[in-house]
């Protein structure tokens, strides 16, 4: 058994041809920036949708734990009670669907099941499943369990990581990897430990350790955050990386701002800089530019 947050069908940004991407619960990093939040924690978790609520105090009455309490503007949510609570009967009683479960126990014959409804899909075009998060590695039996079934019914597999796992997982899994969709997000360990919470030495290290492997598997992305990661330096660290370890593939992702509505249904602020708002399609452009200039395969994700 393992968590799963959300399975998205009909994908085509996550790895070649047409794909079906499982996002499996948890992730070691706290990137603020991060468009999935609730991936973040291990735990299914309670969302509140503001604009839903009907204000009608059903899940206040409901909640056997008195974690719900009636506010000025809204139901006010303990999410430190609720959090274990395996009823969630305030779920049954909204009538507007204003409150969410994030994040359900799945097997991974069910996961796969749902996975290869999409099986025409991928045999036209050349796709198959994305395992992503949060961080796939933080679910390793699960994910190893994935990764077989999924070979077992002659499925393409792809797995975007942030690279922080334990070196003999990624060893494990990599027979059963087509594709490894790989992180890079500072390469100066102590900014990265300030924006994400950890240092990158064991994602590092876990790279080269893949690159010694399986080079060919291996797409770095690069998520580009004004004011967090976008200057001169860093691309020039991650280009030397890359060539180093005889990497070519490079995927840049722009910023955006989509998820920062799930910080407000978490009960969370959101903590990303407003200066990463001011990204700008010229700029994705130069930096495009300035990786393929360098001898890298530089394409936009």
């Amino acid at each position: 058994m393992g968590t799963v947050f959300d399975i998205q069908h009909y994908a085509v940004h996550d790895g070649p041809g047409i794909r079906t991407l499982v996002f499996l619960k948890g992730c070691p990093l706290s990137c603020g920036w991060c468009c999935n939040p609730e991936s973040q924690t291990f735990q299914p978790q309670l969302r509140y949708v503001a604009f839903r609520c009907q204000k009608c105090l059903r899940c206040v009455e409901s909640c056997p734990r008195h974690a719900i309490t009636h506010g000025d503007v809204g139901p006010i949510i303990e999410r430190t009670s609720c959090q274990d609570c395996e009823s969630w009967p305030c779920l049954e009683q909204c009538p507007g669907g204003a409150l969410l479960r994030t994040g359900r126990s799945m097997t991974a014959t069910d996961v796969i099941e749902e996975v290869a409804k999409d099986i025409d899909f991928y045999r036209n075009s050349g796709g198959g499943v994305t395992f992503s998060g949060g961080e796939p590695f933080a679910q390793p039996a699960f994910l190893l369990e994935l990764l077989s079934l999924a070979k077992r019914r002659g499925i393409s597999t792809a797995v975007e990581t942030c690279g922080h796992a334990m070196p003999q997982h990624l060893q494990a899994a990599e027979p059963a990897v087509d594709h490894f969709l790989f992180d890079l997000k500072v390469m100066d360990p102590v900014r990265h430990a300030q924006l994400t919470g950890r240092d990158n030495e064991l994602i590092l290290a876990n790279l080269e350790l893949l690159a010694s492997l399986a080079p060919h598997k291996i797409t770095i992305r690069h998520a580009v955050i004004p004011g967090c990661n976008d200057d001169a330096l860093n691309h020039e660290a991650i280009v030397n990386c890359m060539n180093r370890l005889g990497l070519r593939s490079l995927h840049l992702e722009p910023y955006h701002p989509l998820g920062e509505g799930k910080y407000a249904e978490l009960g969370r602020r959101y903590a990303c800089d407003a200066d990463a708002r001011s990204l700008k399609p010229e700029r994705m452009q130069l930096l495009k530019t300035f990786f393929i200039e360098r001898g890298l395969d530089c394409e936009f994700a």
